[in-house]
C-alpha cells in the first residue's frame, strides 16, 4: 500500500456503512454470499478469483484481504502466482481489445475528416 492509502483505513468500514444503511446492508449481504462455503464454486477458488480480480483493478485493501483469506483458504504460492499472470493476461487482453477500438474510431475520424481540436 502507498503511503496514501493505510491498511488501519479498514476500520472506517463501520462508519461508512452507517452514513448509507440500507445500501451499506445490502453490499454486506452481497458479499457474505461470494465468501460462502457451501456454493459450487470451493471457498479456495472463490479467493483465486477474488484475487485476481483485486490485481486486476489494483484495489489494494482487496488484495490485501484476499491474499490473507486465499492463504487462510489452503491457496499456494504457486497458485498465487498462476492467477497473478491470469490476471495481467486478461488485462493486457482487455489493452488489446481496447486498442481495436481505438484503431476503428481513428480510421472512421481519419474517413470523416475529423481534424484535431483548435
Amino acid at each position: 500500500m502507498t503511503d496514501y492509502q493505510k491498511q488501519s483505513d479498514i476500520a472506517a468500514v463501520p462508519a461508512l456503512l452507517a452514513l448509507a444503511v440500507p445500501e451499506g446492508q445490502h453490499f454486506l449481504a452481497f458479499n457474505v454470499a461470494t465468501e460462502r462455503a457451501d456454493g459450487a464454486i470451493p471457498r479456495k477458488y472463490r479467493e483465486l478469483i477474488a484475487l485476481g480480480v483485486a490485481l486486476t483493478t489494483q484495489c489494494a485493501y482487496c488484495i490485501d484481504i484476499h491474499t490473507r483469506h486465499a492463504h487462510a483458504h489452503g491457496v499456494t504460492k504457486e497458485e498465487l502466482a498462476e492467477t497473478a499472470f491470469v490476471a495481467a493476461a486478461v488485462r493486457a487482453g482487455g489493452t488489446l481489445a481496447h486498442s481495436l477500438m481505438a484503431l476503428r474510431l481513428f480510421n472512421e475520424a481519419a474517413e470523416d475528416g475529423a481534424h484535431a481540436p483548435p
